[in-house]
């Protein structure tokens, strides 16, 4: 019962965060695309890890540096807009899961390093592939 409270805070969490990422005026943050890909709140509701992820590899630590320098602001702008007991604390982390799933599907089409399942099937070119 606690978790789905839980992941239902996380969810607005989210959504709130990142509307409050487009009223950032520091240029680290404004100059890469931020996306909010995870937010893990503790059950205390003391701490909440946001994973970021940035368009941009190369500007990743300054867009993480610049939302730390920004967490007291953030922080409080969500305790404006979410009623909650404790706003919690938050961390920024850089994800980089998105540019690992694009690893593993440049991976799964690459046909020297995936052998299909039936080889009577190697053959076959689908419409998209020419």
């Amino acid at each position: 019962m606690a978790s789905n409270r839980i992941n239902r805070i996380n969810e607005e969490i989210q959504k709130e965060l990142s509307a409050l990422f487009r009223t950032l005026k520091d240029p680290r943050v404004q100059g890469g695309m931020v996306t909010i890909t995870h937010v893990d709140t503790t059950t205390d509701l003391r701490w909440c890890r946001v994973f970021v992820s940035v368009l941009d590899k190369s500007q990743e630590k300054d867009v993480v540096k610049g939302l730390k320098s920004a967490a007291g602001y953030l922080r409080r702008e969500l305790g404006a807009a979410i009623k909650l007991r404790y706003t919690p604390e938050l961390q920024f982390v850089a994800d980089d899961s998105i540019e690992y799933g694009a690893h593993i599907l440049e991976m799964l089409r690459d046909p020297n390093v995936v052998k299909p399942a039936n080889p009577a099937n190697a053959d076959i070119h689908l419409e998209d592939e020419d």
